[in-house]
């Protein structure tokens, strides 16, 4: 396997980042709600395939979100990762 070359991201694409997870999550929750609360799913199979499609749409846009910003967060030796960590 190939070495893979670590770069940080750019200061905006991280705060968008930051910002679409919240979006990507909050479609997680209403997906979930939607697909639970049906009152008959028998009746409705086609919206169940979708609200079912979206659930897992959005839980694979918020794993690679929450993996795209883990990565940045530990590329300790570029100047960019070190600026946007929190110093204590």
């Amino acid at each position: 396997m190939a070495l893979m070359k670590r770069v940080a991201l750019a200061p905006r694409a991280v705060r968008q980042l930051r910002r679409v997870r919240s979006v990507y999550l909050g479609g997680m929750v209403l997906s979930l709600l939607c697909l639970l609360l049906q009152p008959d799913r028998d009746a409705g199979a086609r919206q169940t395939e979708i609200v079912t499609a979206l659930l897992v749409a959005f839980t694979a846009l918020f794993g690679l979100t929450v993996v795209q910003l883990w990565r940045h967060t530990r590329t300790s030796h570029c100047r960019t990762a070190k600026s946007l960590t929190p110093s204590l």
